[in-house]
């Protein structure tokens, strides 16, 4: 059984590498075809699993089995999140990124290198024997299979670096740039145009989707969603210009409000004033450098609470209603392009669902926030009334 469970966790690893890593290399492929050879090490372990007598013994290879998964589950979860951030030309781009990988890597080997040393000994050799030549195997398995993968996967980065696109949305693309620190100076830009989509779900149910985008012009900003959540449904929006401000919740026309209405609705500003400040940023644990549409970028993360979440994303409130968020938890991952600007966000908020629906145990809120064209001329316009 836990033969079999390493088999589906690097099975699902290879079909994520070999469907969506496309950053546009010669060896895009090859790339995801290397990712097989963890599939052929853990079906080797199901079929010479490590048997072993003594319940000791036999409790230390179920538990090695087990340690394998608990590093290869939260990888495979993290792969999800970085191709989903557009940052797949680097697949490893850290040490803090990579060695859970290799960790998984070296105990799916080191179980299946057991149960083939107990195939070729035989089962009546001494059980010494036996791990040592597991060891020898599993060092080699691990070795073999991680230069593989890793020769592939540089080498695809360094060819597509060599072909360094002449402008990018997301900003410079100098190919050897190198983006600011995570704790260093970081602002939105002069302009952007703007995309947020906020997803949610209450003991893995989904309970509804914001997806809203516009545009940011120094201090005057105007967005529009559609909001479709257990809470509220229809457009809403927020705008400011000079001294106008106007609102528009779901189900409603534009209106104009007091400018203190609007003054946490600017978006991309917003997370940075509450989220991202530099007392926030000195312990972010920097992800390493990430390639986004030819732009190079620092992807760095922070830990948040509930309110500090609440606060730089306003709009979940028509997610979770009238909710107290200070007890959930959270992260935010975000970039800083060569530019030193802020140009993405991704991040998610969790904790107790008694708030939103008295019958549930679990909440969950995710975000995803672009900033782009950041040195583009934009120009915002007042809202129909």
């Amino acid at each position: 059984m836990v033969g079999a469970a390493l088999v589906a966790g690097w099975t699902v690893a290879f079909g994520l590498v070999l469907l969506a890593y496309r950053p546009g290399g010669p060896l895009d492929i090859l790339v995801g075809l290397t990712m097989a050879v963890p599939i052929v090490i853990a079906v080797a372990g199901t079929v010479w699993p490590p048997v072993s007598q003594g319940s000791h013994a036999f409790a230390g290879m179920i538990w090695l089995g087990i340690a394998a998964l608990l590093c290869l589950l939260p990888s495979i979860a993290g792969l999800i999140e970085q191709l989903q951030a557009l940052g797949s030309q680097t697949l490893l781009p850290s040490l803090e990124a990579a060695y859970p990988w290799l960790l998984a890597l070296a105990a799916t080997s080191l179980f299946s290198g057991l149960g083939m040393s107990r195939r070729l000994r035989g089962a009546t050799t001494m059980r010494r024997r036996r791990f040592v030549d597991g060891a020898v195997i599993a060092v080699a398995l691990t070795l073999g299979s991680a230069v593989l993968f890793t020769g592939a996967a540089v080498a695809n980065e360094l060819a597509v670096r060599g072909t360094v696109p002449a402008s990018s949305r997301f900003g410079p693309t100098d190919p050897e740039g190198e983006p600011p620190l995570c704790d260093s100076a970081l602002t939105t830009g002069p302009s952007a145009r703007l995309d947020i989509d906020l997803t949610g779900t209450i003991d893995l149910r989904p309970i509804g989707n914001i997806q809203g985008s516009g545009i940011r012009s120094g201090r005057d900003f105007r967005w529009a969603a559609y909001v479709a959540t257990d809470q509220r449904l229809g457009q809403a929006g927020a705008a400011r210009l000079g001294d106008g401000a106007w609102l528009r919740d779901p189900g409603q026309a534009w209106g104009r409000v007091e400018g203190a209405q609007v003054a946490d609705e600017s978006i991309d500003a917003q997370v940075l004033e509450t989220a991202l400040t530099p007392g926030n940023r000195i312990t972010a644990e920097d992800r390493g450098v990430d390639v986004i549409e030819g732009a190079r970028a620092r992807r760095c993360r922070v830990a948040v609470d509930g309110a500090t979440f609440a606060a730089a994303f306003p709009q979940v409130r028509w997610l979770v209603g009238d909710a107290d968020l200070h007890r959930w938890r959270g992260e935010l991952d975000y970039w800083i392009f060569l530019d030193g600007q802020l140009g993405q966000v991704i991040g998610n908020a969790s904790g107790e669902a008694a708030g939103i629906d008295p019958e549930s145990l679990s909440a969950d809120v995710e975000v995803r926030l672009t900033a782009t064209e950041r040195d583009r001329d934009l120009v915002v316009y007042p809202p129909a009334s």
